[in-house]
């Protein structure tokens, strides 16, 4: 934006210095050029007069000299034509060559008419200033005194005007870019800090921590009062989120004090209800364990919106771990669960989030795999990630619920009647994004359903 706002400076200065240079520069020629039209006007007006004493007395030898010594002082070219055009007296030898233009105002000398002034000669134009005045003899036109001057020191001239005018523009580009720098970088100040501090309040707001302001009291009025705003904002969406989340964990804490005193008091009851209340007497201990299970995701789910530092995990430790941990319950169910891939992987997370992950996707994998199967945790590298892999044996899912599994509480229609509370691949979603990575939920060739939690490569440590 500074770079657009810098340019748009350029062009405005540019475009003032075009408007106020080029006339100036135009009328600066104008008026060299008008001054030297005048002074040849003069001295050609001069030697008409004295062409009058040549043609009556016949002394063109002492014309020709005082016409030599003119052009010897000036190196300006003097003619004198009779109505002929013939050259009567000339200031050098050979005779200069009249152009076109020159040719022309002979003719108009010749019809009795003063010389006009010249268009404006550009510096590129190496013609030079003609001017024919007639010579009168008893009101009657007996000749034409011409003089051919050079263009050279107008034409010089013009070229250090224009390149005085061009510099001094350029100084002002130059001026115009120094003196805006300092607005622009005070106009665009709050509009820095606002897309730095966005990143910032982004992780105070996930992390439950107060914001750091944004505003400083510098920048133009209208982005002062932006800058407050936004502050004002991420204070209200701070404050709400923790809210939203003090509120879930607490009343997910507090009711499992009665839950647990619920489910026991309906353990006590066994044996103590009347048989045709037995069913129901067990459907309630039922919904009271889907219950304590509910609470326990709606706790972990409330620890996986707690942000925390990015740092370097051993993603072996992790893996092995919850394996360890998961294997009995495998066996148990007549799976057999196994580790594939290499060793020695880091990645970039929070402190716990390769085994939070692990534990919501084994749970789902152990618990709809048929028996016989087999449950793979792979791990593998690829430039910049490091992938966590589990693959069940289980129904999968149809493909168009696969992006709808990662939200919270969704389950699946065909599965509806297998205990779970559909917060376990939320809760795994939520922790590797908080991680910087992505969670992905695939259709193998061969059935199942694959989930694959890919995390950031962590750099590699220096050698000793």
């Amino acid at each position: 934006m500074r770079a657009r706002m810098l340019v748009i400076v350029l062009f405005l200065v540019g475009l003032l210095a075009v408007g106020l240079g080029v006339p100036l520069a135009l009328s600066s020629a104008r008026v060299a050029q008008l001054e030297l039209f005048t002074e040849q006007l003069t001295d050609t007006i001069r030697y008409a007069s004295l062409a009058e004493g040549g043609f009556t007395e016949a002394d063109l030898d002492g014309l020709e000299a005082e016409l030599a010594r003119y052009d010897e002082t000036y190196d300006v070219a003097v003619l004198v034509l009779d109505v002929d055009r013939a050259v009567v007296a000339s200031s050098r030898r050979p005779v200069p060559v009249l152009d076109e233009a020159g040719v022309e105002r002979v003719g108009l000398a010749l019809a009795n008419r003063r010389s006009e002034t010249y268009p404006l000669l550009m510096p590129w134009d190496p013609q030079p200033l003609v001017l024919a005045e007639p010579v009168l003899v008893n009101s009657g036109v007996r000749g034409v005194a011409v003089t051919v001057s050079p263009t050279v020191a107008l034409r010089a001239y013009e070229v250090r005007a224009w390149a005085l005018l061009a510099g001094a523009a350029l100084l002002a580009l130059v001026l115009g870019v120094l003196v805006s720098l300092p607005v622009v970088r005070w106009i665009l100040r709050p509009v820095r800090r606002l897309d730095e501090g966005t990143g910032r309040v982004a992780a105070a707001v996930l992390a439950g921590a107060t914001p750091e302001p944004v505003a400083d009291g510098t920048g133009p009025p209208e982005l002062r009062r932006l800058s407050v705003s936004f502050d004002r904002m991420a204070e209200t969406v701070t404050q709400a989120y923790s809210a939203q989340r003090a509120f879930v964990a607490d009343a997910s804490h507090q009711l499992r004090n009665p839950l647990t005193a619920l489910r026991l008091r309906l353990s006590n009851l066994h044996g103590h209800v009347d048989a045709t209340a037995t069913e129901d007497h067990v459907a309630a201990l039922e919904e009271a364990e889907r219950l304590s299970t509910l609470l326990d995701g709606l706790l972990a789910l409330a620890r996986a919106e707690r942000t925390a530092p990015l740092t370097v995990v051993d993603v072996d430790a992790g893996v092995d771990d919850r394996i360890d941990a998961w294997r009995p319950l495998a066996e148990h169910s007549g799976l057999g669960l196994v580790r594939e891939g290499p060793h020695g992987l880091r990645a970039v997370a929070t402190a716990g989030a390769i085994e939070t992950v692990l534990d919501a996707v084994l749970d789902n994998a152990v618990k709809f795999s048929p028996p016989g199967g087999a449950v793979s945790v792979r791990t593998t590298s690829s430039p910049g990630h490091v992938e966590v892999t589990v693959r069940d044996c289980g129904p999968g899912l149809p493909a168009e619920d696969l992006e709808r599994a990662t939200d919270r509480f969704w389950r699946s229609p065909a599965q509806s009647n297998v205990e779970g509370s559909g917060l376990g691949l939320a809760i795994a979603a939520r922790t590797v994004e908080l991680a910087g990575g992505e969670l992905c939920l695939e259709l193998p060739a061969g059935g199942g359903l694959q989930v694959v939690a890919r995390f950031a490569q962590a750099p590699e440590e220096p050698s000793p």
